[in-house]
């Protein structure tokens, strides 16, 4: 048991991938308690003042209309429940005509859900269940393509303009280099920017059209665009909902259109950030994977065996081989837990198997060694002691 435990640990590593998703999951569970603090910090205040208003104004109106606050308080039960099929204090228009009920699904298959409109019977709540199901899919493989269509037209488009621009910048009488053209590929971080910004055109347009149907500030407007291209979609705020607004079918046309090719480029933009952030993972991983053997050199090379030095240090650089590291990595294990020196000499065996399979013009023999010399292989050096088993 004790024999094979060295040389397990190596295969206990987890793969990059698998660090990937790690580091995510930890960096995202910070993000979030990070933004829990600052929007707790931001609107527990004002929740609590409007807490104590409501109070304050339920206790007037009870006082003044002689009406107890638990009838009060039943009467506005039923009206939250009345809000469910549409009732409002002011009234809006029709939420389960046709038009209404297009929208609905749109909200649905999109993955926005305003949570304004929602099925009241029964049969209606378990359809959606199946309805979204398929719906969302579909939309899902939509907006996929779309993305692919849209990464291709900008390649191209920043292609013909590198080529453009090579033709003009060439002197007269040189040969063209198409194939510099066709191995050459547009950055990521471009295609990133174009994406924004032209997910900021549509947003800019949509919260102008918004800010003036639906009476909003234009600020109001951008922060509905973004919940809504988004698809967090809160419900605070909702477009086409208003009474004269059933009349206005060309604003009703255009909102859906704003709202599908809102989502499209938003989801682009959002794909795109996530190639930039797992290149981010990467860098951290690098980072981490130096300062990590930095700190094993140190601890190695200072660490002593019965009066001898046993030490091995690995270049951290990206040339260095998979099967070398988790080599440097089991000698790691065996000196930092004081493995037993019956261990140590079946790491070094394996070592030295694993150099056999290196060409000779890469090694020193084994035989031509003595016992105090040093042997520097690939991105290895290490000395042996004058006995070790």
């Amino acid at each position: 048991m004790g024999r094979s435990l060295p040389c397990c640990c190596p295969s206990l590593i987890p793969s990059r991938e698998t660090a990937h998703f790690y580091l995510l999951g930890v960096l995202i569970a910070l993000y979030m308690l990070a933004g829990a603090a600052i929007f707790s910090s931001l609107e527990r205040p004002a929740e609590i003042r409007a807490h104590r208003l409501w109070e304050r104004r339920l206790k007037k109106f009870s006082h003044d209309y002689n009406v107890s606050c638990e009838e009060l308080k039943s009467l506005l039960l039923y009206y939250e429940e009345a809000r469910t099929a549409g009732i409002r204090t002011n009234r809006g228009r029709a939420l389960w005509d046709v038009p209404g009920a297009f929208y609905f699904v749109g909200t649905v298959v999109s993955t926005i859900g305003f949570g304004v409109t929602a099925p009241s019977t029964m049969l209606g709540k378990v359809l959606l269940v199946f309805y979204g199901l398929l719906g969302c899919s579909a939309t899902m493989l939509f907006f996929n393509l779309f993305l692919e269509r849209v990464i291709t037209l900008l390649g191209l488009l920043i292609l013909w303009c590198y080529a453009k621009r090579r033709r003009l910048c060439r002197p007269k009488g040189r040969n063209s280099e198409s194939n510099r053209n066709e191995d050459w590929k547009p950055s990521v971080y471009l295609i990133t920017l174009l994406l924004f910004l032209a997910a900021m055109l549509v947003t800019c347009s949509a919260a102008s059209l918004y800010s003036v149907m639906e009476g909003w500030t234009y600020l109001e407007s951008l922060y509905f665009c973004f919940v809504a291209f988004s698809t967090v979609g809160f419900g605070d705020f909702v477009s086409s909902q208003r009474k004269h607004h059933e009349k206005t079918w060309a604003y009703q046309v255009a909102n859906c259109l704003l709202m599908l090719l809102g989502v499209c480029c938003t989801y682009s933009l959002f794909n795109a950030i996530s190639v930039i952030m797992k290149q981010g993972l990467n860098w951290i991983l690098t980072m981490l994977t130096w300062m990590y053997n930095c700190v094993q050199r140190h601890r190695l090379q200072s660490r002593s065996l019965d009066g001898r030095t046993i030490w091995i240090m690995a270049e951290a650089e990206s040339t260095c081989p998979s099967a070398d590291r988790r080599l440097v990595e089991l000698f790691a294990v065996c000196f930092l837990k004081s493995t037993p020196a019956r261990n140590i000499s079946r790491c070094i065996y394996l070592m030295w198997r694993r150099i056999s399979q290196i060409p000779r013009t890469h090694y020193v023999p084994l035989e031509s060694l003595n016992s105090h010399e040093s042997v520097s292989i690939n991105h290895f050096q290490m000395r042996l002691p004058q006995r070790v088993i």
